[in-house]
């Protein structure tokens, strides 16, 4: 199998023929000034040692060099071998509270710039693992689904902030089952669920969320972001300059806290882990190394062709060519000469 590397370069072969529609065009316009200066008779004795054939036959051999030089720059490669690679791993849906209460900075810079930062560093770790992510607050909806393209993974989780989700709140039931509900069934692949949040749940029923991932052997890894005794959710405007904290109606300043109760619940019942998040350790980097214990299974396999580049059978040759027509004289040499008068005899 052959291809080329760089294809756009191919497009370059125009040149070809429009150097030869100009040397044809140049040679006419300088044979009919030679025309109007003398007879074409007196042409050898007024230039004896000018030669239309080499001349022809030193652009011939530059015209060939830059076709050869063209073709080296496209890079010509060569399939030498076709393999089938196994894809393994376990799928893995994170789930990311994005409510306001994560905006609360006890853990630094915030509750979600650290778990993005974590989610981060996790995706970077991962090795044919598929992952997805879930946003939720008072509603779950799919930040991106189950892949294994983590350049576009970051991509989207960098995107996500308190605007993600329209309607606030902490729905971790509805965003367990939106997980559930994605994962697919038709194979053997171990499936896991990482939540990370506060803990506040004030929306939908967990208990049947957790019953279901407890069928669907679905374990639940949760990390709970905050502080147990409380700390109030500061508010910026749009220079982000802090304004003040977020009060309720009554004016009174609403403190967010970290409910480790509901979480430590979750986990025990799925057959997970629960971690505490801190400002200074990975915990996510904890749960990658449990995942990275759960037995792993192939879920497909892709044709990798493994390609050699071959541009240096062009341009060896075409530098080699272009050196030689340096060397070779413009002027008329004895045999040329010969062949020259013989041509001029036939006509």
């Amino acid at each position: 199998m052959i291809r080329f590397a760089n294809s756009e370069y191919l497009y370059l072969l125009w040149i070809i023929p429009a150097l030869i529609a100009l040397y044809w065009f140049t040679m006419q316009k300088q044979n009919k000034i030679l025309e109007k200066f003398a007879g074409t008779k007196m042409h050898d004795v007024l230039f004896p040692l000018r030669s239309k054939l080499k001349s022809s036959l030193k652009f011939g051999i530059t015209l060939f060099a830059i076709l050869l030089i063209i073709i080296a720059l496209a890079n010509p490669q060569v399939g030498t071998k076709i393999e089938d690679v196994k894809q393994i791993g376990i799928e893995v849906y994170i789930l990311l509270d994005v409510s306001k209460s994560m905006a609360a900075e006890d853990i630094k810079p915030s509750r979600l710039e650290k778990a993005k930062f974590e989610i981060s560093k996790l995706i970077q770790k991962l090795q044919g693992d598929k992952i997805g992510l879930i946003v939720f607050a008072g509603e779950a909806y799919i930040q991106f689904p189950l892949t294994s393209d983590y350049s576009a993974a970051n991509l989207f989780l960098n995107a996500v902030d308190f605007n993600s989700v329209p309607q606030q709140g902490t729905a971790i039931g509805p965003a367990i089952d939106l997980a559930l509900k994605s994962f697919r069934y038709d194979g053997d692949t171990k499936k896991a669920i990482v939540v990370i949040t506060d803990g506040e749940d004030h929306e939908g029923n967990i208990e049947s969320a957790l019953d279901e991932a407890k069928s669907k052997e679905v374990s639940i890894y949760s990390i709970g972001f905050g502080s147990p005794a409380g700390v109030p959710i500061p508010e910026y405007n749009d220079s982000g300059a802090q304004i003040g904290y977020k009060k309720d109606k009554e004016g009174n300043i609403v403190l967010t806290k970290l409910d480790e109760t509901i979480l430590k619940t979750i986990s025990e019942k799925t057959n997970g882990k629960y971690y505490r998040g801190s400002n200074t350790e990975d915990e996510l980097d904890a749960i990658y190394n449990d995942l990275a214990k759960i037995q792993q299974s192939e879920y497909g396999s892709k044709r990798i062709t493994d390609y050699e580049d071959r541009f240096y059978y062009f341009l060896i040759p075409a530098l080699l060519i272009l050196i030689g027509e340096f060397f070779i004289s413009s002027n008329k040499s004895k045999w040329l000469a010969k062949f020259e008068k013989l041509r001029e005899v036939k006509q």
